[in-house]
């Protein structure tokens, strides 16, 4: 929870300096802290249930795996547009490793201490949000911008051993087999939050038509949307 969140709000105080690096507008670098939030919001909803039919401990070290790998390719990026598909693989890797890790407290913790575990996670996730921007404003002024995600690489090796030492192992469970995943849902939430997304970043400054067009797809999503799910959990 804690590297999940720390490698979200890390690079939100270096748009400046990725500007300046890449010789690029703001709305341009905007693209570097979009992308892992949007697959947080995307994500975290759906893959609770993904973890119930592919196994939590597999999923979630895979996903470690992913964030740290990423990790090293955003440090490497020789361009912008690399950059931002790192942190896009990035942002996959931490939310699912944000949505699982709360899903693990059922599984891991007595009912009894099951607010407790809860309240630390929490703690952990404001202390990650909290510490991201003045971690990342040393790095950055000690050792450059691509120190905001090397950090992120010890800390990721780290958690992967731990989580393969500690988690137990996926019980196999043939009633969650037998449902379904519901991929249209994801689906419409995937366009409808990208919508939104490019309908406030894009435009350089401006919001002409093709944002109020993007936005308006925005809100016409939340109605299938909501008929989907009901249906699904129905």
């Amino acid at each position: 929870m804690l590297l999940s969140s720390l490698g979200t709000s890390i690079a939100n105080v270096g748009l400046t300096t990725f500007a300046q690096a890449f010789t690029a507008s703001f709305q341009e670098v905007q693209w570097i802290v979009s992308p892992i939030s949007w697959r947080h919001h995307h994500l975290i909803v759906s893959v609770g249930r993904l973890g119930d039919i592919t196994g939590r401990r597999r999923l979630l070290l895979a996903r470690i795996f992913l964030f740290t790998v990423a990790s090293v390719l955003c440090g490497v990026a020789p361009t912008l547009r690399l950059l931002i598909t790192a942190r896009a693989l990035q942002g996959l890797g931490a939310a699912i490793m944000m949505a699982l890790t709360m899903a693990f407290v059922g599984e891991t913790v007595p009912k009894a201490r099951t607010g407790s575990a809860m309240g630390l996670l929490g703690t952990m996730s404001a202390i990650g949000t909290a510490l991201g921007p003045s971690l990342g404003g040393m790095l950055i002024a000690g050792s450059g911008w691509r120190a905001i995600f090397f950090v992120n690489v010890p800390l990721g090796l780290l958690t992967f051993l731990l989580a393969f030492r500690v988690l137990p192992l996926d019980r196999r469970d043939s009633q969650a087999d037998r449902a379904g995943f519901d991929h249209v849902g994801t689906l419409l939430l995937a366009l409808t939050l990208a919508a939104y997304a490019l309908a406030m970043t894009i435009g350089r400054g401006s919001f002409g038509r093709f944002n109020v067009a993007l936005l308006l797809a925005a809100v016409s999503g939340m109605g299938p949307l909501y008929s989907e799910t009901r249906q699904y959990r129905l």
